[in-house]
């Protein structure tokens, strides 16, 4: 079917009542990361109704839907409370082989992605060099017809389920920091890889540290060429950043805010109504500036440099109404999950430790405030 011909409207209901449907209503809004395990069920239900990688082309197994319709997806998926799937092959290696893969790589990988054969990790972040992946140290040297791996990645997401990984490797140390970066994929089931889950402030191992010693992969799952695996890599954090910059957090959030303040009779004071009044003019805001970026990417342009604003905005809008509702909550927000309360349950604790990783993930806002300065301001750094 052209999905890009059906409006929007009809789109997004669409959606809802696919996700009604098909996806159990206990896996509906999570607070925490789900399994592989808890659903893979509804990951095979969108891949058996080709539901699954909206923005691929028909060809490969897609939606084939253009940059305006797949945020329209994306929006209408959160809205409807779909948990979010281990989702790395679908949304950015998947795209990426499309763009910069090999014919042979694509007829091999894209079909086990669509199948869940293939579940993959990111192995960018290092121990010092999270955000600043210039800083990498992580090998990979050619061996005859193989790269051999050593080093280390950390707070790579879905690696405890994951069966791949593609990461960004140093393989030649001497030329500029960016131009001797390649992207490689590797098989994680193989002797000299050690996958080390690591709990979270919540007490859910949402991420773990990834070892390579001497790991091996062929040289033909080395994407684009040697040596230029930073512009291979640079396109996809100008979409990873559009979707850290979603405004649907912060507009949950302060939907629970505004509901505990019903429930705690706190509608009537000054001080409450002007805070809860300063965060809707937040998100508002947010909404302005998501919605800015959208019609660039609804265009298929690139974003430029300045769409670091909008990771900034979001996840610290995010922060100040969790900070808040801890606040204004007082000895409720001292137990984390649901919490009896005026004839119904309230959960303060579990959003705002949630929240505390949001500035961090996908570039720190420190590092998205250098990129501000430096490329759209002009300013030394």
């Amino acid at each position: 079917m052209d999905w890009n011909s059906v409006d929007d409207s009809s789109f997004r209901a669409h959606i809802a009542e696919f996700v009604r449907a098909h996806c159990p209503r206990e896996l509906r809004f999570p607070k925490r990361r789900l399994r592989l395990a808890e659903v893979r069920d509804w990951y095979k239900a969108l891949s058996n109704a080709e539901m699954l990688a909206p923005a691929w082309p028909a060809r490969y197994g897609g939606m084939g839907l253009n940059p305006s319709k797949t945020l329209v997806y994306l929006e209408a998926m959160e809205a409807s409370g779909a948990p979010r799937l281990p989702d790395q092959g679908i949304i950015n290696l998947g795209p990426l082989l499309i763009k910069h893969g090999t014919e042979q790589q694509r007829a091999y990988y894209l079909p086990r992605i669509l199948s869940a054969e293939h579940i993959w990790c990111q192995g960018y972040s290092e121990p010092n060099a999270g955000s600043d992946l210039a800083s990498l140290r992580t090998t990979a040297v050619l061996d005859g017809d193989e790269y051999v791996v050593n080093g280390q990645k950390i707070w790579t997401t879905w690696a405890y389920d994951a069966t791949h990984i593609f990461a960004l490797v140093r393989t030649d140390a001497g030329v500029a920091k960016q131009a001797g970066i390649s992207f490689l994929m590797l098989d994680l089931a193989q002797p000299g890889i050690t996958v080390r889950p690591i709990e979270t402030l919540m007490g859910h191992a949402e991420f773990c540290e990834v070892f390579f010693d001497n790991a091996r992969t062929s040289k033909s799952n080395l994407v684009g060429e040697p040596n230029q695996g930073w512009t291979v890599a640079k396109a996809l954090l100008g979409f990873e950043r559009i979707w850290a910059g979603s405004p649907r957090q912060a507009q949950q959030l302060l939907g629970q805010l505004r509901q505990y303040v019903m429930q705690a009779e706190l509608q009537h004071s000054a001080t409450v109504l002007d805070r809860l009044t300063q965060f809707e003019f937040d998100v508002a805001d947010l909404q302005a500036c998501y919605a800015r970026f959208a019609v660039v990417v609804g265009r298929g342009e690139p974003l430029g440099a300045d769409v670091s604003i909008l990771k900034v905005w979001a996840t610290e809008t995010c922060q100040r109404i969790a900070e808040y509702f801890v606040e204004v909550a007082g000895d409720l927000a001292t137990i984390q999950g649901d919490v009896a309360f005026a004839g119904g349950t309230v959960d303060v604790l579990t959003p705002y430790l949630d929240s505390r990783s949001f500035t961090i993930y996908g570039g720190s806002s420190e590092i998205q405030r250098n990129i501000l300065a430096k490329s759209v301001l002009n300013l030394p750094v």
